[in-house]
């Protein structure tokens, strides 16, 4: 098994560990910021990393929803939130980093505070470029490493903590990333400090 997918096993783990309360840990993006970025949601939506499924509600109610996680335990949670979604959704266990869908299928590919634990955050946000339609949107609403020195080293010291706890890096550089997988972002707005971001783009 490779290096990487050790590191996989052992964040879906903590996930399904914290599962259970995980929706009380999650409080950094608000209901405000979700609805504002899902209201750009359309078509056959793809949300990666689903988690205990706090964006279900805000889904415009004409879009369909395919929502992937790998893990088992927040998936759980995930299905106890279906009846609070006014769109259709399908809840469905897979690894962002491979996944099973064809080339050009999503017109609207979601993540919000993903790819801070996905081992290998350019080969998962390549996969969202790919699965993702030309001429469709990528919808990221993610937090990064802060670009203020002090507090960037901060959170470089703080990280291997958070990533022991819950599988979270808080220093991940994600804008670099993005650029190394060919998305082309098309907006950035700046939240909490410019340590979370709204990024709207393109498959470059």
């Amino acid at each position: 098994m490779t290096e990487k997918c050790v590191q996989t096993e052992k964040i879906r783990d903590r996930y399904n560990r914290t599962a259970a309360y995980y929706d009380y840990m999650d409080k950094m993006i608000s209901p405000a910021l979700r609805r504002k970025a899902l209201a750009h949601a359309k078509g056959h939506v793809l949300e990666v990393g689903v988690g205990t499924g706090a964006n279900l509600q805000y889904y415009p109610a004409e879009c369909k929803v395919t929502a992937i996680d790998f893990s088992p335990g927040m998936l759980k949670r995930a299905h106890t939130k279906l009846e609070q979604a006014k769109a259709s959704v399908e809840l469905v266990e897979m690894d962002a980093q491979n996944m099973d869908f064809a080339d050009n299928t999503f017109d609207t590919v979601v993540s919000t505070c993903v790819f801070c634990s996905v081992p290998d955050p350019v080969k998962g946000l390549q996969e969202v470029r790919r699965v993702c339609k030309k001429e469709g949107q990528i919808i990221l609403l993610e937090h990064v490493r802060s670009d203020n020195p002090l507090v960037g080293k901060l959170m470089d010291i703080l990280n291997p903590v958070s990533l022991q706890l819950v599988g979270s890096n808080i220093n991940r550089r994600t804008l670099e990333n993005i650029d190394l997988a060919g998305i082309t972002p098309e907006r950035i707005e700046d939240y909490h400090g410019k340590i979370v971001k709204l990024i709207i783009a393109k498959p470059d």
